[in-house]
């Protein structure tokens, strides 16, 4: 991906500070290690697939080359939080330190220049020509009078001859460079250009200039990619399918985990599902659409650890789990209010205020969920007797009788119960989630969203934008990939006619 050339970045514009940084090594990264992850190894059982053909390492070199440039397109369609940073070494890395070392010796050399007598300035004019070609970067093609400006104060060869004939302002110099980059800076970077204006040695303030210099670039690059976002997605879906057929011309087996994916999601719908399996017939005229929307819920009950995600997905794997994970929440905070709403009664129904302080609490109390440290019997227990407080509280202050020990040790115990995934309140709201979230991507196309089950409305905002992530990757997802996935699905159901005659 190039960032077009002729953004306006004189214009002022904010940068979301709090945003999620990604950064083009991020995103390859990323691909590479789903790719390695969920690449079959010799000892693993896989579905039968064409049989391997040796490739090149230019080829292999390439394709790596377009599956990374696909990430990095697909990442700032979908990823509207997406923005470019600088890179920088690990700390304590060896790379870290040749390049604090080099930096150094740099500028002690540049300090040393200008203390000489007469002052050498072959290194600031070095820098000084570094820093032109930074600010007319910065110029639309039509900025001809800015562009005046700056090589006429800034003309090398006068500089030098002032030098030479030790005629050189260079404070001059970089008061101009400073009024010229508070021209082109975003609105965000005005303290970093006054912090400028209060620096007097020369050798800290060429520092900072090429700090701040840093930082406009990565302005203009955040600019250049929250500019082009609204007209790259038709022209990513056309990039996307045409670097995924590249890929599986080299890789012929690079659809295995997509096809056992929709094979299975066939096989649940027509006789090998529960609960409600068997929801249409081979050849029923909706099958292909409601396959495809079951496979795509099937996804948000993935085992990471254990199955091979769909080539397909594999740059939104990531988003999925974190759905899944919300998703795992919502139904669990949903869970523990219906239980406790279902205990009180009237004595609490419509108590302004009280639902969302539980909801609160709960979703504070169960944030570590899916970490490695997260004790599910101890959390539980604290959500029972935080919630049992409240209770009491409430009831007490508007004039309710409290509940008896009895009465209050049956509802933490049925709160406690709500921790495993077999609880039966807790599958009967799974299941409302999972019918609502069909029934969102059943009316997408309509614009309309379904009627929210009972039990639900507690989470309804939370479970809405969810919803909403979901169905932007489903539709993008299928404008990419839907002739693979038509070929696919015409295969498995003609096999599956051919079996039932």
């Amino acid at each position: 991906i190039q960032f077009a050339p002729n953004i306006p970045v004189h214009t002022k514009f904010k940068t979301d500070k709090d945003g999620i940084e990604n950064t083009m090594e991020t995103s390859e990264e990323m691909i590479r290690k789903r790719i390695r992850r969920n690449t079959p190894s010799p000892h693993r059982l896989t579905p039968q697939s064409s049989p391997p053909r040796f490739v090149s390492v230019e080829e292999l070199m390439e394709t790596a080359k377009g599956v990374t440039n696909m990430a990095l397109a697909h990442e700032i369609v979908m990823n509207s939080a997406f923005q470019v940073k600088p890179y920088e070494p690990e700390e304590g890395s060896l790379e870290k330190q040749v390049k604090e070392i080099m930096h150094k010796a740099f500028w002690d050399c540049l300090e040393s220049q200008l203390n000489e007598d007469p002052p050498s300035y072959s290194h600031a004019i070095t820098l000084v020509g570094e820093i032109k070609e930074a600010l007319l970067s910065f110029l639309l093609p039509g900025q001809s009078r800015l562009r005046g400006q700056i090589e006429e104060a800034l003309d090398l060869s006068l500089i030098q001859q002032q030098a030479e004939n030790g005629a050189l302002d260079i404070s001059k110099v970089a008061q101009f460079i400073i009024d010229m980059m508070g021209t082109f800076c975003a609105p965000c970077r005005d303290e970093d250009i006054k912090q400028l204006r209060e620096i007097t040695d020369i050798v800290p303030l060429f520092k900072a200039i090429f700090a701040v210099l840093d930082k406009m670039k990565i302005d203009m690059a955040n600019f250049a990619v929250s500019s082009l976002r609204p007209h790259l997605f038709q022209q990513s879906v056309e990039y996307e399918r045409k670097k995924f057929q590249e890929f599986l011309e080299k890789q012929p087996n690079a659809l295995d985990f997509t096809k056992k994916w929709l094979q299975d999601t066939v096989d649940y719908l027509t006789g090998g599902g529960t609960e409600g399996g068997a929801t249409c017939t081979p050849n029923s005229a909706q099958l292909p659409l409601t396959i495809h929307n079951h496979a795509y819920l099937r996804l948000l009950k993935w085992d990471h650890d254990t199955e091979s995600f769909p080539e397909t997905l594999l740059m939104d794997q990531g988003r999925f789990l974190e759905m899944q994970q919300e998703l795992e929440k919502l139904a669990l905070v949903a869970s523990v209010l219906l239980i406790v709403y279902n205990s009180a009664g009237e004595a609490i129904s419509g108590l302004p205020g009280l639902m969302e302080r539980l909801k609160k609490t709960i979703k504070i109390l169960l944030a570590e969920m899916h970490t490695s440290s997260f004790k599910a019997d101890e959390t539980f227990a604290t959500v029972a007797e935080k919630l049992c407080g409240e209770l009491r509280g409430c009831l007490s202050q508007h004039g309710f009788s409290p509940f008896s020990s009895d009465r209050e040790n049956t509802l933490k115990g049925q709160i406690v119960a709500a921790k495993s995934a077999d609880n039966p309140i807790r599958k009967v709201i799974d299941s409302r989630i999972q019918t609502y979230l069909l029934g969102f991507l059943e009316s997408s196309a309509h614009r309309c969203a379904p009627a929210l089950p009972g039990g639900l409305t507690p989470i309804s905002k939370d479970l809405e934008e969810i919803s909403v992530k979901l169905e932007r990757l489903v539709t993008f997802n299928k404008l990419v990939y839907s002739p693979f996935y038509h070929k696919i699905l015409q295969d498995i159901l003609k096999r599956g006619e051919s079996l039932d005659v």
